[in-house]
């Protein structure tokens, strides 16, 4: 996992990717039996529901992470944040896409809210590490929150202070995490989706603060 590059490239360097993926993806969540890139009001994805987008490292711990909250509808995995289109794992894996790992996460807002969500991601990797997350050594793996409304915006900046200030008292040093508007999400090859109930025993990397979210926020 070492070796790869962890600063961005000017987009002059970054590579051009395609007009359209490469693979055909399966229809429905393998775990979760909801269709796989669930869209509120698409006729079989309730009104109401909303969309949130995730960076925290390797995508496969973290989709299973999100995919076990109740009230999440509905999660695949992809690449974002960069700036080549339709790219593969191959070419996220050398550096010169800029995107990183992702998980899109559809969810039921009656049931869970997007700050619980946003919660969850602070507790469940590190976000001070910079451009990786553990042994997993890249941009790829850099921590990211794109939000999708100015409500998201809002609570994804308020949260990040809260954390923020409880880590540093605890030692860590200034969180990483890129907030930004939501680029475009490529989704990732078919392999990569749902991977760990593919693999059980597969690869996690779940390095984290230990540091719980405080409990008053």
């Amino acid at each position: 996992m070492f070796g790869r590059p962890t600063q961005l490239q000017p987009d002059d360097r970054t590579l051009p990717g395609r007009d359209e993926a490469l693979f055909d993806l399966p229809e429905k969540h393998r775990v979760l039996g909801t269709p796989l890139l669930a869209e509120p009001g698409d006729g079989e994805t309730p009104e109401g529901y909303e969309v949130a987008y995730f960076g925290l490292g390797c995508f496969w711990g973290a989709e299973e992470m999100f995919w076990q909250v109740p009230g999440v509808y509905s999660t695949s995995v992809g690449y974002q944040g960069g700036t080549t289109p339709n790219p593969t794992y191959e070419e996220v894996c050398s550096g010169l896409t800029n995107h990183t790992e992702a998980v899109r996460v559809v969810f039921d807002p009656s049931t869970v809210g997007y700050a619980d969500l946003v919660k969850r991601f602070f507790e469940v990797h590190d976000p001070t590490q910079g451009m990786r997350q553990g042994n997993d050594v890249g941009t790829q793996y850099r921590s990211a929150l794109y939000y999708t409304s100015p409500a998201q915006e809002q609570t994804a900046r308020e949260l990040t202070k809260v954390y923020g200030e409880e880590v540093a008292r605890r030692g860590y040093g200034e969180i990483t995490t890129e907030i930004r508007p939501v680029p475009t999400f490529y989704v990732a090859e078919p392999y990569h989706q749902q991977y760990l109930d593919r693999v059980p025993n597969g690869y996690r990397c779940h390095a984290n603060t230990g540091i719980p979210f405080p409990a008053d926020a």
